[in-house]
C-alpha cells in the first residue's frame, strides 16, 4: 500500500520537476527499525509560490486536500496535508526552501520503488530532523537509525526494495 502510493509520489513529482525528499516514519522505515506510521511526510525544495505546481500534484494523484481554505493555511504552516481516501493515508508536503533543506534533498537518496526511483532523506539528514523535532518518538527514530546504520551503511529494509 505504502509502496505504490511512494512509487506514483515520485514519480509524479519528477513529471513536475519539483525537488523532494522522503523524511519522517517512511524514512525511519527505510534507515532504521519497524514501526507504525500511517503518513507520509514529503520535504519540498520549494516556496509556497509553487503552490499550484503542488495542487496539480495533489489532483494528479487523486489526493484530497484537507484543509477548506488551502492558501491561507498553506501560508500560515508551510505544509499542505492532503489524504489518499482509498487507504486513509496522509500525506503532507512541506514547503521548505533553507539552504540547509535544499542541500539535504541534493544529499537525499534515490530509492527504487515498483520500477520508480523515490528520494530519501541521507541518514544523517532524517538524524537532523528527528533532533530537531525533538519529540520522544523521534528521539527513539534516531537511536534506531544510529544502531541500524553504525557502520556507515544503510541496512536495507525488506518492505522496500533498492
Amino acid at each position: 500500500m505504502f509502496e505504490e502510493i511512494l512509487s506514483r509520489i515520485g514519480a509524479c513529482l519528477k513529471k513536475y520537476n519539483l525537488p523532494y525528499m522522503i523524511i519522517g516514519g517512511q524514512a525511519v522505515l527505510l534507515y532504521g527499525e519497524p514501526r507504525l506510521t500511517r503518513d507520509i511526510d514529503i520535504t519540498l525544495g520549494i516556496n509556497i509560490d509553487r503552490l499550484n505546481d503542488i495542487l496539480a500534484v495533489v489532483k494528479e494523484l487523486s489526493l484530497k486536500p484537507i484543509p477548506k481554505e488551502i492558501e491561507s493555511f498553506v501560508k500560515q504552516t508551510m505544509v499542505l496535508p492532503a489524504i489518499d481516501e482509498a487507504t486513509g493515508i496522509r500525506i503532507d508536503f512541506i514547503f521548505s526552501f533553507t539552504q540547509y533543506e535544499l542541500e539535504a534533498i541534493r544529499r537525499a537518496r534515490n530509492i527504487n520503488i515498483m520500477g520508480q526511483e523515490v528520494a530519501f532523506a541521507s541518514p544523517e539528514d532524517l538524524i537532523v530532523h528527528k533532533i530537531f523535532a525533538g519529540r520522544p518518538r523521534d528521539l527513539e527514530d534516531v537511536k534506531s537509525v544510529i544502531i541500524k546504520n553504525k557502520d556507515g551503511v544503510c541496512c536495507k529494509n525488506p518492505n522496500i526494495s533498492q
